[in-house]
């Protein structure tokens, strides 16, 4: 096999300080498209050819003007650097002993349709070919592991519990919905989405309601949600800003906040103000931050207790419960990767996981 030594990729061209620009035909385009040269393999190194990139909202946030390293919990993309992410590649070449050549392993990647990388970027190795490829990237990837984690571990959640989960209808929030009444039983489950079709979906899920913030009762839907009980037990937060005010307001004393993300200012960091503030302390709120990487150690035991899950029919999935935007039938479709992974901060993104097809694996 001749083994390629350009990759094309996209480096990170203008760091956003607001609104990602996606014009690439501009001078201040975000991303631009290039051709680099792939380095020779060193020991332990591995050349992979990319199949899916995984879209994730925490993201945009590496790529934001004027980053300080040393407060994120991953280095951030620094200008003229090639775009990173987790996804799924085949191995194609190798000096490694850990793997072989055909291997499809979930790993950190770049948006490139080749890159060299050590193989301590590798997660997990795929074994289950019969278990279709976007599972690994999603229920079986971080989007399943941080709803697994954030529920089970960081919020300890019981079937006695009042849950709300905000981007309910988002690929951590759907599992986080499947997770808490299918698996846990929680009494009841309210998810929080934007318009009236996401909200039937994420009550199709098994959320026993669902509210919609675009309306201007939101506050007062969320209350109703909540019935006599009032007040909810635990907040799984994806979003911050306005959500989480208000959701403050509704949480029982000592209550628990999950927060994992905070999608509401990545592109506009006034929309992330939180002014109920005083909740937490008067509330006693334990507020916990969270990130998916601090379990690393314990991905391969809940991906086996998750295929249990999905097996028994508790956890759904099906093209319905996630996207996958197909680049690979064109070479020039690579050019729309950006355009991709921009879906998910558009009212356009459909349920669960969005990911991006660039390849297809030889198996």
């Amino acid at each position: 096999m001749l083994l390629p030594k350009q990759a094309k990729c996209f480096i990170l061209n203008e760091p956003p300080v607001g609104e990602v620009n996606f014009d690439s035909t501009s001078s201040s385009a975000t991303f631009k498209l290039v051709s680099r040269p792939l380095k020779e393999l060193k020991p332990g190194e591995i050349l992979i050819k990319t199949i899916y990139l995984s879209n994730d909202p925490t993201q945009r946030a590496w790529i934001q003007k004027g980053l300080k390293a040393d407060r994120m919990y991953v280095e951030p993309v620094s200008q003229g650097e090639v775009m990173r992410l987790v996804g799924l590649g085949q191995v194609l070449a190798l000096k490694s002993k850990l793997f072989s050549a055909g291997n499809i392993v979930n790993t950190s990647l770049k948006w490139a349709d080749y890159c060299v990388i050590p193989e301590s970027a590798v997660f997990n190795k795929v074994v289950d070919l019969d278990v279709p490829l976007p599972m690994y990237l999603d229920v079986l990837g971080t989007t399943g592991l941080t709803a697994y984690f954030g529920l089970l571990q960081v919020a300890k959640l019981t079937k006695n519990d009042t849950i709300v989960i905000s981007a309910a209808l988002g690929a951590t929030g759907s599992m986080c919905v499947q997770i808490a009444k299918n698996v846990i039983g929680c009494k009841n489950v309210i998810g929080i989405s934007g318009g009236p079709d996401k909200c039937a979906y994420v009550e199709l899920l098994g959320a026993d309601t669902c509210v919609d913030y675009h309306k201007k009762t939101f506050a007062k839907d969320l209350q109703a949600a909540l019935g006599d009980a009032r007040f909810c037990d635990v907040f799984f937060d994806g979003v911050g800003g306005k959500v989480l005010d208000v959701t403050l307001g509704v949480m029982r004393p000592f209550g628990r906040v999950v927060a994992c993300g905070a999608i509401s200012g990545y592109n506009d960091i006034s929309k992330s103000k939180v002014m109920n503030w005083p909740q937490i302390i008067v509330k006693r709120l334990d507020v916990k931050g969270f990130i998916v990487l601090d379990f690393q150690n314990q991905y391969d035991q809940a991906i086996k207790q998750i295929l249990q899950w999905i097996r028994k029919g508790l956890i759904k999935y099906d093209k319905s419960t996630y996207t996958v935007v197909d680049l690979s039938r064109d070479s020039a479709d690579f050019a729309k990767i950006p355009d991709s992974w921009g879906i998910l901060f558009g009212e356009k993104k459909g349920p669960g996981k969005l990911l991006t097809q660039v390849a297809s694996p030889k198996l």
